[in-house]
């Protein structure tokens, strides 16, 4: 019995597409502990090269507990998107253990990201009151470094306009208060991206959710598109390429062989996330239209 976990399964069917852009995945972002992170490298840089490997279970269970030791060892300053990857670990290495490995992965892809953004849903709808009313994003898109491009493109904002607004946020010692704060003035288009950026996110990952819980034959469709959506339209401005690498790679496990435009679809999202992290699109279009 030992023997099924530790070869992989002479007629199985599972893709390899998915788990070798999973094992990119692991290349690119490796586990910030030490004691981790030489293991994963291995582990993911074997299972790219090699396809007895990939398609082992034991290989992908191991990844999947030294992902969680990581969680452990940082707790609880982990990203989200860690745990997901864990699970997906998880996923990949009982699904190569069946006999329907191809079923088995995109079964456990779609309640996965089912549950994910359901979970997603709830944090932001019921139980974060600073979420739908656009606090949230009103406040991190000028208090986060990584937005400033953004918010000076899109949100009609100069550098000095950010400077100020920071200074307005800076939360007072011991909750003081002064007695005459000076207001930066909030322009009107960084109300309006906020609201966008807040209902639009909101929204499509209620999509998702409903659409890989709540499955059906004429629903697949829409539910790839949701997702692919999602991938296209938040990583171009989310600083987690690592959660858009993921999700773009367990909707490509539920493709068949016969989708050959979803699968390159998904494929093609990947690399998008991928330039989206690695270029300064706001930056370069700010330094054009200055």
């Amino acid at each position: 019995m030992w023997t099924r976990w530790l070869r992989p399964h002479p007629d199985g069917d599972a893709p390899d597409l998915p788990l070798q852009l999973t094992a990119i995945i692991l290349l690119l972002r490796p586990l910030d502990v030490w004691w981790v992170t030489g293991f994963v490298l291995v582990g993911a840089g074997l299972s790219l090269l090699f396809a007895p490997v990939r398609r082992t279970p034991a290989i992908w269970l191991a990844l999947s507990a030294l992902i969680g030791a990581r969680i452990m060892a940082v707790w609880p300053l982990a990203d989200n998107h860690i745990y997901l990857l864990a699970y997906w670990c998880m996923a990949i290495g009982l699904a190569l253990a069946t006999t329907s490995e191809a079923v088995a992965l995109a079964t456990g892809s779609r309640w996965l990201l089912g549950a994910a953004f359901a979970l997603a849903v709830v944090w932001k709808g019921l139980l974060s009151p600073d979420y739908l009313d656009g606090r949230f994003f009103r406040v991190t898109l000028l208090t986060d470094d990584r937005f400033a491009d953004a918010v000076m493109l899109l949100g009609n904002m100069t550098a000095d306009q950010i400077r100020e607004a920071r200074a307005y946020l800076q939360p007072l010692p011991a909750g003081a208060e002064l007695a005459d704060p000076a207001w930066f003035g909030e322009p009107v288009r960084l109300k309006a991206l906020g609201f966008i950026l807040t209902w639009a996110g909101f929204v499509l990952e209620g999509l998702v959710a409903i659409l890989c819980l709540v499955p059906s034959k004429r629903g697949h469709l829409a539910r790839h598109a949701a997702l692919l959506l999602f991938c296209l339209s938040t990583y171009a401005l989310a600083p987690v390429a690592g959660f858009g690498w993921l999700l773009a790679a367990m909707g490509l496990a539920q493709c068949t062989r016969e989708q050959k435009a979803l699968r390159f679809a998904y494929v093609v999202a990947f690399f998008i996330v991928l330039l989206y992290a690695e270029i300064p699109w706001a930056g370069v279009l700010l330094d054009w239209t200055s």
